[in-house]
């Protein structure tokens, strides 16, 4: 992918250097939990475990993902259904992300929680809807 004139994964209609990637890059913080949602996606797409570790809440973040030795995915779209505040620093996003895997076709629809400390948004947890 040329990352600055290609569309963004994150169904943002933006390339991804104006969309995702300004995030990717480091320069800049999600604004919102969705942004961040969105922007998580998109790392998945590209591989980026480091991003995704990085905005993964301390207390729930793993070690490692094992991205780089996992079967890779082909990430096909993203449809965010809701996106809602619950509280103050608290928010959590609605998604359905489809995939597939060796050919194979998958769904993945998450209700995803994120906190915000510091005026950054992290990924906390999730529930699978």
């Amino acid at each position: 992918m040329n990352k600055k004139t290609a569309q963004c994964p994150c169904g943002i209609d933006k390339n991804y250097a104006a969309c995702c990637g300004r995030y990717h890059a480091g320069g800049e913080v999600a604004p919102t939990a969705e942004s961040l949602m969105r922007s998580r996606y998109t790392a998945y797409t590209l591989g980026r475990e480091d991003y995704l570790l990085a905005t993964w809440h301390r207390r729930t973040r793993p070690v490692s993902l094992g991205l780089a030795s996992a079967i890779p995915n082909k990430w096909l779209g993203l449809a965010v259904t809701r996106s809602e505040h619950t509280g103050p620093d608290r928010a959590v996003v609605e998604f359905v992300a489809r995939y597939k895997v060796g050919g194979r076709a998958y769904r993945l629809h998450e209700v995803s929680r994120f906190e915000r400390e510091a005026g950054q948004w992290f990924y906390v947890d999730r529930d699978d809807a």
